[in-house]
């Protein structure tokens, strides 16, 4: 009896020592978790254009939602926030890490419609202009895509992730800080107010004139188009009535898209490409997404071995110099971007062959040079656009989403039936091609990516800015991953932007000594006055979430 008692007692005794240290354990846990510092996360984030954005999205994440589900919610209420960049008139390309490690791409991108007219590459701009009506609209991707991401990936019903953007669209909300500063510059003024976009009181007043601050933005149609879309799924848009709307209006217009455009239009789910960065791997899209040229810069700006030590005194211009030298490479290779599906399947594969980036790096002097055919091929005319979400959630799903109606609102069409703003995505072939066939995707600067480093680290990140995405992206993981930049800091440095005829153009505010010292070195200066590039990224390092959206912008990353 004695040695039951003695053998009670011991076990209760050691009862209370584990209770006490499971106690003492979710003590800790809880003091650890507030040791993240101000603006970083602990299990979930969102980085997108717009507080109000990224809240929705961490919204979603907060209610069980996988980092699918917030991303899909945070593209829906920006193509409201800012309907200039995207839309469900466009298309995006998504790449997605899952827990074990596996990245996957998913490009839901426009494709060339069946009927086009076939001399269409000829009413190319050979300047920047922007591509205006119905004969460049691609067939849209962009809801058959969510379908897609979701079915896998999705956590959430999917009705639930229109819920806040309908509700946006339907009550209206004042107009955005960013979108009013775009109106007011006299070329997005124009294309607005001589658009559908205006005639239908979108974006303008009754006065016919551009919405301003103090205006409320509504969408009455789209959020009735939004609302069908969530209760009978994407087939409402690819099959049913609203896309024999869509359909209508484009036809009323001369367009060429058809019914069976929408029908045939397939998601491509592929692995994606993973290029090495020393002790770093980035997972990009492969093409005709711009994951290759971003991957051929930094592999030949990694050649150079830099250090923080380069951002002082005439290593800095140095630097620069060997930086706007692969930017002019770059574009030197734009045409080898091409749909791989309907070219030369293998035509970029170079981009990613260390002989022939250690080739590039030997030409690459301590002058530029003046002849654009040192550096290849001319590249194609300049443009804007674009948004990106990058997103973590707490299971370790993690997604870089880059979305697209190509120029500032497409080519400023207005379907009234369906309040969708459509793309003008057939405008990408300009320059970069000599033909295009249906059902091929456009060459394209989106690059959403996802890296890990060796010690377990993540990095998402992508860009908007249309031929600004490459500059703005491998600036910020330049600044980042080498020169010791915060993420922050990294992102708000003011960039160096190498336009299609090769010249140099400095963001303002960019370092002036730098900029002279360039000039020395044979780099001409540009005009170039559009710097709509804008970089939201998340990193991951150890327990914390460090999330940023770029101020240019206005942007705000929410999380928890």
């Amino acid at each position: 009896m004695a040695k039951l008692k003695s053998c009670l007692l011991s076990c209760c005794i050691l009862a209370c020592v584990v209770c006490t240290v499971v106690v003492l354990c979710g003590w800790i846990a809880s003091r650890v978790e507030t040791t993240c510092p101000s603006g970083c996360f602990r299990r979930a984030a969102v980085s997108a254009d717009s507080q109000r954005c990224s809240d929705i999205g961490r919204r979603m994440l907060q209610q069980g939602g996988s980092a699918v589900d917030g991303t899909i919610a945070a593209l829906l209420c920006t193509s409201l926030v800012n309907p200039q960049s995207m839309g469900i008139g466009g298309g995006s390309i998504v790449t997605i890490r899952n827990k074990t490690g596996s990245v996957k791409v998913y490009n839901f991108r426009e494709t060339v419609p069946h009927s086009f007219k076939k001399d269409l590459l000829k009413d190319c701009p050979n300047k920047f202009e922007p591509s205006t009506g119905s004969q460049w609209i691609g067939v849209p991707g962009e809801l058959r895509g969510y379908e897609a991401i979701h079915k896998k990936y999705g956590k959430l019903p999917w009705a639930k992730l229109f819920e806040p953007t309908i509700r946006l669209a339907r009550e209206g909300f004042p107009l955005p800080q960013y979108l009013g500063k775009l109106l007011n510059i006299p070329l997005v003024k124009h294309i607005v107010e001589n658009s559908s976009l205006c005639f239908d009181q979108v974006m303008c007043n009754e006065k016919k004139t551009v919405l301003s601050h103090g205006d409320t933005l509504k969408f009455s149609k789209l959020a009735e188009t939004m609302e069908t879309v969530a209760v009978e799924g994407a087939d409402a848009f690819y099959t049913g009535q609203i896309g024999k709307d869509l359909i209508q209006d484009i036809k009323d217009e001369d367009g060429t898209l058809t019914m069976e455009d929408l029908k045939s239009f397939k998601v491509r789910e592929e692995d994606a490409w993973t290029v090495p960065l020393g002790n770093t791997k980035m997972h990009i899209p492969p093409p005709p997404a711009g994951g290759a040229m971003l991957g051929f810069v930094l592999r030949l700006m990694k050649e150079f071995s830099l250090t923080p030590n380069y951002l002082k005194g005439e290593k800095k211009i140095q630097m620069y110099h060997l930086y706007i030298e692969a930017l002019k490479f770059a574009n030197g290779q734009k045409r080898n971007i091409r749909d791989p599906d309907f070219n030369d399947k293998k035509s970029a594969d170079h981009l990613n062959d260390p002989s022939f980036i250690t080739h590039i790096r030997e030409m690459i002097s301590n002058r530029t040079h003046e002849k654009s055919y040192y550096y290849k091929v001319p590249p194609p005319p300049d443009q804007v656009g674009t948004t990106h979400v990058s997103v973590m959630d707490e299971d370790g799903l993690v997604v870089s989403a880059t979305s697209t109606i190509n120029q500032l609102f497409g080519g400023g069409f207005y379907s009234p039936r369906t309040g969708i703003i459509l793309n003008n995505e057939l405008a990408d072939f300009c320059g970069r091609a000599d033909s295009m066939r249906a059902g091929e995707q456009p060459p394209s600067s989106m690059t959403p990516v996802i890296l890990e480093s060796e010690s377990g680290g993540l990095l998402v990140i992508g860009g908007s800015g249309g031929s600004m995405i490459l500059s703005a992206v491998a600036s910020s993981l330049i600044n980042h991953l080498w020169l010791g930049m915060s993420l922050e800091d990294a992102i708000t440095a003011p960039i160096v932007y190498v336009d299609a005829n090769n010249n140099v153009n400095f963001e303002p505010g960019f370092d002036k000594t730098v900029s002279d010292g360039l000039m020395g070195l044979g780099h001409q200066v540009g005009t170039w006055e559009y710097f709509l590039n804008v970089v939201n990224a998340l990193e991951k390092d150890k327990d914390c979430i460090v999330a940023v959206s770029d101020k240019r912008k206005f942007g705000v990353s929410s999380g928890y």
